[in-house]
């Protein structure tokens, strides 16, 4: 620290530089993907100190927009394994490592 900058604030400053949303992986359709993308965006930033408040936020309106059921996991450093049906699949990260996986099953 001789320059006397807080390494802290310079890791949140290069955070927010890099908060654009990337999508890792998603078989939706076009139309679809974009309005979740836009969904779960919307969901990190309103509850960003409560991933299970956004998790919830994102399953409430994906099942009032597509019909039930969706899955939702928002969190740092998971795995997944899962089954899914065809179409459904989201997998994005937001904010730096914040991921978040949305998923349709029967």
């Amino acid at each position: 620290m001789a320059d006397g900058v807080d390494p802290r604030k310079e890791k949140a400053e290069y955070k927010r530089l890099h908060s654009f949303p990337l999508v890792r992986n998603s078989d939706m359709p076009e139309e679809m993907r974009m309005e979740t993308m836009e969904l779960c965006v919307t969901a990190c930033e309103k509850f960003s100190s409560s991933n299970e408040l956004a998790a919830k936020m994102i399953k409430e309106s994906m099942d009032k927009k597509f019909g039930s059921p969706w899955q939702v996991v928002v969190g740092e450093g998971f795995g997944f394994e899962i089954t899914y049906d065809l179409k459904s699949i989201f997998y994005m990260f937001f904010g730096g490592s914040l991921a978040i996986c949305v998923w349709k099953c029967s």
